[in-house]
């Protein structure tokens, strides 16, 4: 079995927990990266560096840190803890790019931390667009950055990988973010939750870097881990003209490197094992919007446009999409006009080095002659802090990354996200329009779901510590997409006074009041698909613990969730095969909230078996790393023992 380009790529970065065989998905190991960055929260990851009693970072030069979300905000508080961050990053040798220089993903592409082939990682969920130039880019939360400081390492789960195949060429006006806007909206119900994306085909060659930097940022709204193009010459020329402009001594990407890398690219095996297949035609691709409030709902241009919907505010800002393109396409479109009277524009470049070329070759004045308003190079109203975010009532048009309710603003407020030319015409339109008519018409794609060969059964080494097998009595909770407010309301989020007593009277409180009272120490919990979605609280991992769940068996998991679990030292498990079995076998049951039919589940840990009622279900066995992390009883407990501090 060949392995899929994120495989390779992951065991080209292990550090620990190889099999006896290539890495597949599903597989739990300890990953390398060559960068991680870290943006405003690099205080709150400074507090839990400390916190593990870490001194020194492990190898300083695979931090990056870059502040770039609130920098509007000159509160003394605020600029006290920019200084900590600088003092800190002077201290411990890390690169630090100061508040203005630029959003984080920016300044990582474009100052050559990126190449193809590398493992690069940030605390902050758009680094999928690291995959625009062949490298896995991927999120962590703050343990892990912190972690990674301190060890040099981070735990990763391989996740499964979608091949979504390009053809064609988009047609003039049709950008990449209309490409994105269209794979969301045409496949939203989960087809790429937790995955990883190859994008390939022939019409790959037909988009440039900016389109490729857009689709592997948006993947994330997608629901996607990791988006990645296979690196060809349009990459290797967007990377050359990085290293014109990096300042000389640079050694983190030279010319021999990137010679080596264009001749031998990675890319997958021709036999490697797919989740799914997606094929797009590109030529049949018209102007999209998402939205409102939604990137789930996406709607042609020539459809919306007849509604003559009222904007209040424009946005071209943002890591998604106010590069350089962005903006000469903008300008394009605005060249001559002026922004209606009743729209406001907001302005920013995605750093620094973008609006100086822009402000060069023209593109920055035609836009500030038209009336748009600057802000300084950062994430701004995209993040909803500082100036021109949404007030209530008002509708914005946005050619940012996300537009959940209270994203950009006011939760009373509307907004649809575009591309930068659709932006930039509906600011002068003073209403949601293109900068010329587009027809309705049929996008050529097609999905298909792959019935991949299960795993061959193999034999898992036990650490000392970590139980063989697990026996349980069975709770199943059938619903899908269970959140972290069901599991653990936000009413007890922020209460200090919660002891692990109370935690566990009110688990599950907002999905069934009557769980805590039916559930008991020893349980084996079994949810549906997507279990944990939702916010990032902690609270619905430990409460669940201080219940006595032994563990949590699901058809799939929230990532955030299952990051949570394991850093906790909490073990979780998939397996959709006995989900579904559950689901035909009490089906008279499946509109209660909590079924506990008697039987008892048999885990086997040393063989990833789920046993009940005489069948077994497999699991992506739980290799040394993932038990480490229990038997510890999470990553900051296990960052001690290998810094020798506990």
């Amino acid at each position: 079995m060949g392995q899929t380009v994120v495989e390779k790529i992951a065991q080209l970065h292990l550090a620990e927990g190889a099999p006896s065989r290539p890495l597949r998905a599903g597989d739990f190991v300890s990953i390398r990266p060559r960068y991680v960055m870290t943006h405003d929260n690099t205080s709150a990851v400074m507090k839990k560096f400390t916190a593990i009693g870490a001194r020194r970072l492990h190898d300083p030069r695979q931090a990056v840190f870059a502040l770039d979300h609130d920098i509007q905000n000159t509160s003394e508080s605020n600029l006290s803890k920019y200084r900590e961050v600088e003092a800190f990053a002077r201290e411990q040798g890390v690169d630090f790019y100061p508040a203005g220089t630029g959003i984080g993903h920016q300044i990582m592409v474009e100052k050559g931390y990126v190449l193809p082939g590398s493992f690069v990682v940030a605390s902050d969920s758009h680094s999928n667009m690291y995959g625009a130039l062949g490298a896995v880019g991927t999120p962590v939360v703050r343990t892990d950055a912190a972690a990674i400081w301190a060890t040099g390492e981070f735990w990763w789960q391989i996740p499964p990988t979608v091949r979504v195949e390009i053809t064609g060429a988009l047609a003039p006006g049709v950008a990449g973010k209309d490409v994105i806007i269209t794979l969301c909206g045409l496949y939203n119900h989960d087809e790429v939750l937790n995955a990883a994306l190859e994008f390939c085909g022939p019409g790959v060659a037909s988009l440039d870097m900016e389109a490729r930097l857009t689709i592997a940022n948006m993947s994330t709204e997608w629901g996607a881990l990791v988006g990645w193009f296979p690196p060809d010459a349009t990459t290797f020329a967007f990377l050359r003209e990085c290293r014109a402009k990096l300042p000389a001594g640079t050694d983190r990407l030279s010319e021999a490197e990137l010679a080596r890398l264009e001749a031998a690219p990675p890319m997958p095996d021709a036999d490697a094992q797919y989740s799914a297949r997606i094929s797009l035609d590109l030529s049949t691709l018209t102007p999209h919007l998402s939205g409102p409030d939604t990137v789930q709902a996406g709607t042609p241009l020539a459809e919306i446009t007849k509604q003559r919907i009222k904007i209040d505010k424009a946005y071209i800002v943002s890591c998604v999409n106010s590069r350089l393109g962005d903006l000469a396409e903008a300008a394009r479109v605005l060249e001559g006009k002026k922004v209606a009277p009743n729209v406001k524009l907001y302005l920013a470049a995605a750093s620094l080095a973008v609006q100086q070329e822009a402000e060069r070759r023209g593109y920055w004045r035609i836009l500030v002659d038209a009336g748009a308003v600057t802000l300084p190079s950062g994430c701004g109203p995209c993040i909803g802090l500082g100036a021109g975010v949404l007030e209530p009532g008002e509708t914005g048009i946005s050619a940012t990354n996300r537009n959940f309710k209270g994203r950009m603003g006011s939760r009373e407020a509307k907004c649809y996200l575009a591309s930068p030319a659709v932006v930039a015409a509906s600011a002068a339109a003073g209403y949601i329009a293109g900068a010329k008519e587009w027809p309705r018409r049929e996008v050529a794609h097609r999905f298909e779901r792959a019935h991949a060969a299960a795993a061959p059964a193999e034999k898992v080494e036990i650490v000392e510590g970590f139980p063989r097998q697990l026996r349980g009595r069975l709770v199943f909770l059938p619903t899908d997409n269970l959140n972290t407010d069901g599991i653990y309301g936000k009413d007890y989020t922020y209460r200090d006074n919660m002891t692990k007593k109370k935690m566990a009277q009110v688990v599950m409180e907002n999905y069934d009041p009557e769980f805590a009272k039916l559930a008991r120490a020893g349980d084996v919990l079994v949810g549906g698909f997507n279990f944990g979605t939702g916010s990032s609280r902690e609270q619905a991992v430990t409460a669940l613990q201080t219940k006595g769940i032994s563990l949590v068996i699901a058809g799939s998991f929230s990532q955030t969730y299952l990051r949570n679990a394991f850093n906790n030292g909490y073990p979780c498990v998939e397996s959709p095969r006995l989900v579904e079995r559950l689901r035909g076998q009490l089906a008279s049951r499946l509109g209660d909230r909590t079924i506990i039919p008697g039987e008892e589940l048999l885990v086997d840990f040393s063989s990833g078996t789920i046993e009940w009622r005489g069948e077994r279900f497999p699991f992506a066995p739980l290799g040394r790393v993932a038990q480490s992390l229990v038997i510890a009883g999470g990553v900051e407990k296990l960052v001690k023992q290998k810094l020798g501090l506990s």
